[in-house]
């Protein structure tokens, strides 16, 4: 039984997972407008972020959405396709729970950051308008 049912979620997903990819890609928001000074900054403190995150995740989208709205060019590292990612976060970040944003801060320390509106919410205030 326990076959039939992971079958049946696997091809839900297979159905599912060229759907949600093309509405992320129809819905996605531009970007916000700032200065080329103000974006250049933006861009070196993106350099200490990494998104660990699977294509079709529906809060791994919702929060490629705030980051493309926000402008940002964040690293974005596919634990789905990439075992070396996937062993990172487990290592770094202690669980394989994705999606999971990675900040290495100026001081050296890292910081694991997981749960859509949790990563939204500081990227909103560390990168919002």
């Amino acid at each position: 039984m326990r076959v039939l049912i992971r079958y049946f979620f696997r091809g839900v997903r297979l159905v599912l997972a060229p759907v949600m990819i093309i509405s992320e890609k129809l819905t996605t928001p531009s970007a916000l407008e700032r200065t080329p000074a103000e974006q250049a900054r933006v861009d070196e403190a993106c350099q200490r972020l990494a998104l660990y995150q699977f294509r079709t995740c529906p809060f791994c989208i919702k929060v490629r959405k705030e980051i493309a709205r926000l402008g940002l060019d964040i690293e974005l590292r596919d634990t789905q396709q990439d075992p070396a990612h996937k062993q990172a976060l487990i290592e770094g970040g202690g669980q394989p729970k994705v999606p999971c944003l990675k900040i290495n801060h100026e001081d050296g320390h890292e910081e694991w950051l997981y749960e859509s509106d949790d990563i939204n919410r500081w990227l909103h205030q560390r990168f919002g308008a």
